[in-house]
């Protein structure tokens, strides 16, 4: 089997270019080095995922060759099929496990088994061991839930099911044997289980003596992250599900080596990558204010320790907002720029719909086209290696241990507001953990960009040191480094070294009617680069906190503070102090490396204003500590996404358009075209035989001069695939 990794980036991109979809060892980071060579074909294999998600009622009252034609029509390569748990959908033996009232002596599941099986399909069958009925609880009242008062807990949606304890009994001792007899009866290439860890703190009897005898403590009355008590009971919560998917996975390879167990969601993303040998992630749907790029950002973040392992990206055509409802359908529009932003950032799409028995078929004819396009061009999809020379680092540690100051709140902020400003630049980027940062994990890139990572250990502080040394570059924004990895504060920043500032022991804000004064000098290139697109203006509205330091170097000072004055009553609103010489943004070289560290919270501003200058600032910023030619610029108008991949034989430029009134509060109404030119950097050793746009079917004009390859991209509608043939 050929071994997918990603594979190291100089900035040239000729040794990248010049290899073919194999890598050796030496290129392989960390992260995607963990891929038994020997791995069972199958995981590799599927492109395009269906999941048809059973109702209790589907036996007797649905079609299954109606859907095997679908499924035949749209080139499904897999299937994902209901099976046990709170129903089961075939002739189960077990005791206790609830037989569909609707199946009689049929076995809905296996005719469609077979089915898929005939076609070709691979098949991983869905458990939910989240609620049992009244039976189960008659029988085993210690399996079930407990909330905090001591009630058992009836479940929130249905009333006549019980919540099981997902660390209890339940999962220990009766899902395994629903899992042995999956496995027995249909061999599947794994078992999915939804719902499988928990909702939130149980208070059973088995969760008090388990807790007490993990911890000596009695269980936290709440979930409040700050607390030492919750944080250790969240600590066991993860070992105790590792158990469980330790449990489960052994048991399923010992009825068949090949299959594996795949957990719908674990609270931690290191062991996901670490553990899943393929792995589907469940972002269906936007809700509320969600842009449509977020499924692009889960996609990334999973693939920041999965590697390029298969990655399965599940999506709703039912609507996903609070009250659920399951049998309508969304837009056209909005469907196909949320599987887009997936593809385009490297999952597998997989459909979901909930129940077989169909009401609403709008939806049929835009999977089928999306999915019929992705056939066609399935070879360009195979990526072997990312080519994004900037990651944005994203901080499960500080997400557990930060948060409870005033400037504290909704941090999470910080990290949004910096990738929708990556994506408004144009820049291609992808997503690092900060638990993954030695040398082998961070090679191919050239800038890690620290949105408020607040909390850093010493070594990982070191480490980014060593990257920067090693000639990387960093740009940080307001606390990062000011915790340590548990949230304890230091008296200085673990970074200060590579900012050249200490912490002036004080955060500001919030700053009413505070602005950022420019520091315009046509004479100095750097200022003129940070200051680009803000010509003609001398000042910009600030940041809405800020972190007092001090200069511990020599810096320039193209950006500085002019502070808060009052805007009421209007008579009163001028300046009190015109300008100041306080830098609220410092830019040094060391090195081989650039180093920008932005005191103010500009990122978490950015998410929060939309100001179109921020965007432009922290753009410039970025575009500066990159201090290389970028892969791909895209010029025109519009919002795209942009992503760059390498395969065994092209590499593809993805490009999505957000471009739409819709962007960030759904759903998309209508799709709304764009053009662009498009710029490639391409090394004058790699020959070039052919370029496509795969989406469209064009084959547009190019040229080549000065180690770019330039073409124009006449009409992008949701995704555009800009695909070069290598020699």
């Amino acid at each position: 089997m050929e071994r997918r990794a990603f594979i190291k980036t100089s900035s040239l991109l000729s040794s990248t270019l010049a290899l073919t979809g194999s890598a050796s060892l030496a290129g392989i980071p960390h992260a995607t080095s963990h891929q038994s060579i020997n791995e069972p074909i199958w995981l590799d294999g599927p492109m395009r995922w269906v999941q048809l998600a059973f109702v209790e009622r589907d036996p007797g009252h649905y079609d299954p060759d109606f859907w095997l034609s679908y499924f035949k029509r749209i080139h499904a390569q897999g299937a994902l099929l209901s099976a046990g748990g709170i129903v089961a959908f075939y002739p189960t033996q077990i005791p206790l496990h609830h037989r569909s009232d609707f199946m009689g002596s049929s076995d809905t599941l296996g005719y469609l088994v077979e089915g898929c099986r005939k076609q070709g399909m691979k098949i991983m069958l869905r458990t939910d061991p989240h609620a049992v009925r009244q039976d189960m609880y008659d029988a085993h009242p210690d399996w079930i839930a407990v909330t905090a008062d001591g009630q058992k807990r009836r479940h929130w949606a249905n009333p006549e099911l019980w919540v099981t304890c997902a660390l209890g009994p339940y999962n220990f001792e009766f899902m395994p044997q629903v899992n042995q007899e999956i496995m027995q009866r249909f061999q599947p290439e794994g078992i999915f289980s939804n719902r499988w860890h928990g909702h939130g703190i149980c208070y059973c009897e088995h969760c008090q003596t388990n807790f007490k005898a993990y911890s000596g403590l009695a269980l936290p009355q709440k979930a409040d992250k700050l607390d030492l008590t919750y944080r250790k009971w969240a600590d066991w919560n993860t070992k105790r599900l590792r158990e469980v998917w330790a449990l489960w996975d052994a048991g399923i390879r010992k009825e068949r080596p090949t299959s594996r167990f795949i957990p719908n969601g674990f609270p931690d993303k290191i062991v996901t990558g670490r553990e899943a040998d393929l792995f589907f992630a469940d972002q269906q749907a936007r809700r509320g204010l969600i842009p449509p790029w977020a499924n692009g950002k889960g996609a990334k973040e999973l693939r920041s320790t999965l590697g390029l392992k298969p990655l399965i990206g599940i999506f709703s055509v039912g609507v996903e907002e609070e009250f659920r409802w399951k049998d309508s359908v969304q837009s056209d529009a909005e469907i196909r720029i949320w599987v887009a932003e997936g593809t385009a950032n490297g999952m597998r799409p997989c459909f979901v719909k909930f129940g077989g028995d169909i009401y609403d078929k709008r939806w049929m004819e835009s999977v089928a086209n999306l999915y019929e396009g992705y056939y066609r061009n399935e070879k360009y999809l195979r990526n072997t290696a990312s080519l994004a020379r900037v990651g944005l680092v994203y901080s499960e540690q500080t997400d557990r241990n930060y948060g409870g100051k005033p400037w504290q709140q909704r941090s999470g902020d910080h990290l949004d507001g910096m990738y929708h400003a990556l994506v408004e630049n144009r820049i291609p980027f992808d997503m690092v953990n900060d638990r993954l940062l030695t040398p082998d994990d961070l090679r191919r890139f050239k800038l890690l960009i620290l949105p408020n990572i607040a909390a850093l250990s010493d070594t990982q502080c070191r480490q980014l040191q060593a990257f920067v040394e090693n000639g990387g570059s960093v740009v940080a924004t307001f606390e990062t480094s000011l915790y340590d990895e548990e949230g304890r504060p230091r008296p200085d920043f673990g970074l200060a070294g590579l900012f050249g500032v200490s912490y002036d022991r004080q955060v500001e804000g919030p700053m009413r009617n505070s602005y950022l004064q420019l520091r315009h000098d046509a004479a100095n290139n750097q200022t003129h680069q940070i200051l680009k697109g803000l010509d003609d203006t001398p000042r910009i509205i600030n940041a809405i906190y800020k972190v007092n330091v001090k200069p511990t170097a020599t810096f320039p000072s193209p950006v500085t503070l002019i502070p808060t004055y009052p805007d009421l009553p209007m008579e009163d609103v001028y300046p009190r102090v015109p300008q100041t010489d306080t830098r609220e943004l410092y830019l040094r070289q060391v090195g081989k490396g650039r180093v920008a560290y932005l005191p103010g919270d500009l990122d978490r501003s950015f998410w929060q204003l939309l100001s179109h200058d921020h965007s432009r600032l922290l753009g410039n910023v970025i575009h500066w500590a990159l201090d290389e030619e970028p892969v791909v610029t895209v010029t025109g108008p519009g919002v795209i996404d942009i992503n760059v991949w390498r395969q065994a034989n092209s590499m593809t430029v993805h490009l999505v358009n957000l471009t739409n009134p819709m962007m960030m509060k759904g759903p998309f109404r209508e799709l709304i075209p764009v053009d662009a030119q498009v710029s490639v950097q391409v090394p004058a050793s790699v020959k070039i035989t052919r370029v496509k746009l795969l989406m469209s079917g064009r084959q547009p004009k190019f040229m080549q001069k000065a180690g770019r390859l330039v073409l124009d991209v006449p009409r992008i509608l949701d995704h555009e695939i800009v695909a070069l043939d290598l020699a």
